[in-house]
């Protein structure tokens, strides 16, 4: 019985790790990172990202994003852009649209009311 019941937990154990799995990334510029982060691992389609900012000064910045993949052989440039809507006190919410499997490069603006315009970069694979 004490075999089974270790048993158990540990499929029990596993399963709540699958469940808890999202996705997470830092987009950095000189000037500040960026938290990206979803509920839910990225995938084709629509998908919902919130978005962290680092440093002060880009707390109240208007955020947009835009995802692309550059053209391939036989495949063209491909992208999404969207506005963030802003949650309060440096976190953000945006939806972008992924249209197909492979590595997307990730560039999130960032404009704030007074001072330097800055872009964070990063990206990530599907």
């Amino acid at each position: 019985m004490n075999t089974l019941t270790k048993l158990m937990m540990t499929l029990l154990l596993g399963a709540t790790l699958l469940q808890g799995a999202a996705f997470e990334k830092v987009a950095k510029s000189r000037a500040t990172q960026v938290m990206m982060s979803s509920e839910k691992p990225l995938s084709t389609g629509n998908n919902t990202i919130m978005l962290e900012v680092g440093h002060k000064n880009y707390k109240d910045a208007t955020v947009s994003i835009k995802v692309f993949m550059p053209a391939m052989p036989g495949m063209p440039y491909m992208e999404s852009k969207s506005e963030a809507k802003s949650l309060g006190n440096g976190k953000f919410t945006v939806d972008v649209n992924i249209a197909m499997s492979g590595t997307w490069q990730v560039h999130i603006f960032l404009a704030p009311k007074t001072g330097k315009k800055v872009r964070a970069k990063t990206s990530f694979n599907i």
